[in-house]
């Protein structure tokens, strides 16, 4: 199957997104389809027309508004029509109440036409219950299904204890269960269970490779990121392969490779459209905007992403890391508001992500969460005068036991960068600078991936 070639009137992830879309896209309102795009995707009517086969006089009178009063505008309602807009804006079928088009379709795809079975029989001499045996030895297996539970049920744990358990301790785990699955892979098993235990493998690269990255293993991260999105493929896992994405996203942003975050989001977005992993990627798209300054993309991206998240159910287990649960929310729009520079805004969202990262004894369930909104008061601290306040907050972010070091440091930058720029001479802003630099001495040793 070959790949379908773009076109110039693509809606982009975020407009595709909104509310107001889908419900023109559903009930085939195609001129309020075209009027959104160009409003909000800023594609042009003449690029539409372009990509639909209509002129560009007919698609702005499709696109004016009804109450202009000239009437109720062309509708298109030939089915023709229909699937050459759906496939030039490259709306997705079932939005439209069509079945997946071509374009969705895996782009590596390719089907093999199975040989008849009588020919096999006739090459390879083998009778009929030769091959009935055969099938029978196919479906032998030395790993049964509780096993496979077992696997999935200690891979659940493993990700819902990343938010706050020790990072060497979960990296030991993980490692353990890699070793655990890989070598279950060597028995005898249905093609079933074979897929099952990749995509199990799939699921302990991924924790890995963030794990790794926490730790400051920057090589050994990507290797097991790599490996997992390998897996997402020779699985036919979209969402192994979207979380992969995903991580490959929080690398480039951390490392301030803004055309490389840009183009893992949209991967990602093609690998999945449907679970919470594209909320993820919508938060990572607006939090690069934020550091490029692109207010309007900022606000695209947090109002798609919201809109993704509003119209998923609410997670029975929040704190699972492949799950992006709604209380995460203020902490994107934190990170988002302070690098626009609205403290006001920034501060609010992060005393939220405090309260929320807080259990009822006073324990901190979510202590990476809660270590950059504390960053986050401290810069807005700094912007408003009280250094005192920043330097606290600031020096208390750094001591927490479980951190994730390459977001930490990206956000202790801009605090450092803030106080320096404001209190030069102050000796608490020369501290808190060396503190910052000898946590990054110590990321800088050579690791391996185990």
């Amino acid at each position: 199957m070959t790949e379908a070639a773009p076109t110039p009137a693509a809606l982009p992830p975020h407009v595709l997104e909104r509310a107001d879309v889908r419900s023109a896209v559903a009930n085939h309102d195609f001129g309020e389809v075209f009027r959104l795009a160009r409003l909000h995707g800023k594609i042009s009517y003449a690029k539409i027309a372009e990509a639909v086969g209509y002129k560009r006089e007919h698609i702005g009178l499709m696109a004016r508004p009804e109450t202009d009063g000239k009437g109720v505008r062309p509708r298109i309602t030939q089915h023709r029509k229909i699937l050459e807009v759906v496939d030039g804006l490259r709306i997705p079928g079932p939005l439209a109440g069509l079945a997946p088009r071509p374009w969705e379709l895996a782009r590596s795809a390719s089907i093999a036409v199975p040989q008849d079975p009588s020919t096999l029989i006739t090459e390879g001499g083998a009778g009929l219950w030769d091959i009935a045996e055969l099938l029978r030895r196919t479906e032998m297996s030395s790993i049964n299904s509780a096993a496979l539970e077992s696997i999935e049920q200690g891979i659940d744990q493993l990700a819902r204890a990343y938010p706050y358990a020790d990072a060497d301790y979960l990296h030991e785990r993980t490692r353990n269960g890699l070793q655990y699955v890989t070598k279950q892979l060597e028995g005898r098993m249905t093609l079933r269970q074979h897929r099952e235990l990749l995509v199990d493998a799939g699921w302990l690269f991924l924790l890995n490779a963030c794990v790794q990255y926490d730790r400051g293993q920057r090589e050994a991260a990507n290797l097991s990121k790599a490996a997992a999105l390998r897996i997402g493929d020779e699985a036919g896992h979209g969402e192994i392969k979207a979380w992969a994405f995903e991580i490959e996203a929080w690398f480039a942003l951390t490392q301030s490779r803004w055309q490389d975050m840009l183009e893992a989001v949209e991967a990602g977005h093609i690998a999945d459209q449907t679970h919470s992993v594209g909320v993820q990627l919508y938060a990572h798209k607006a939090r690069a905007a934020a550091r490029m300054g692109d207010a309007r993309l900022v606000r695209d991206s947090l109002d798609a992403g919201r809109a993704r998240l509003d119209r998923l159910p609410r997670p029975d287990h929040p704190e699972h890391h492949f799950i992006i649960d709604p209380d995460k929310w203020d902490f994107y729009e934190m990170d988002a508001y302070r690098l626009l520079g609205d403290d006001e805004r920034a501060a609010t969202h992060a005393r939220s992500v405090i309260h929320i990262s807080t259990g009822p004894d006073g324990t901190e369930i979510s202590p990476m969460r809660a270590a950059e909104a504390r960053l986050t008061l401290g810069v807005a601290a700094a912007r408003t005068g009280d250094i005192e306040e920043a330097i606290d907050m600031g020096k208390t972010a750094l001591q927490t036991n479980r951190k994730s070091l390459p977001s930490l440091l990206l956000v202790a930058d801009e605090l450092d960068s803030e106080l320096r720029s404001r209190y030069p001479r102050e000796g608490a802003t020369r501290d808190f600078h060396e503190q910052v630099i000898t946590i990054k001495r110590g990321t800088s040793k050579i690791e391996f991936p185990f």
